[in-house]
């Protein structure tokens, strides 16, 4: 949840905390249905390689702190290097824009 404005980010979230699992990430997979996200972490870029569709990215710092994002980051494309980020949130396209989330917006994860 974005605690900044209050939207609903996700309300399905895995979580990709093991190198096996950050390594496969979303890889391979056929989509992201709404409501779906999956969190990284720790993690401060990623890749959209081998994967169909596109992607909605959030750099969270370790405070829950959106440090950066990527709108509709395309398949075959590296993500931006967050520094400050400590975890990153992939959700599907188009959430950015439908949750009015920017950076400096705080998180809550659950």
């Amino acid at each position: 949840m974005n605690l900044t404005n209050g939207a609903e980010l996700v309300n399905n979230l895995s979580t990709a905390n093991t190198f096996l699992k950050r390594l496969k990430g979303l890889m391979f997979s056929n989509s992201l249905p709404a409501g779906h996200g999956l969190l990284i972490q720790p993690c401060q870029s990623i890749h959209t390689f081998f994967m169909k569709y596109s992607i909605d990215v959030l750099y969270i710092s370790k405070d829950l702190e959106v440090v950066g994002l990527d709108e509709t980051l395309m398949p075959a494309k590296v993500g931006k290097l967050q520094k400050r980020a400590y975890s990153v949130l992939e959700l599907p396209a188009g959430t950015i824009r439908q949750t009015e989330t920017k950076i400096g917006n705080y998180i809550t994860i659950k």
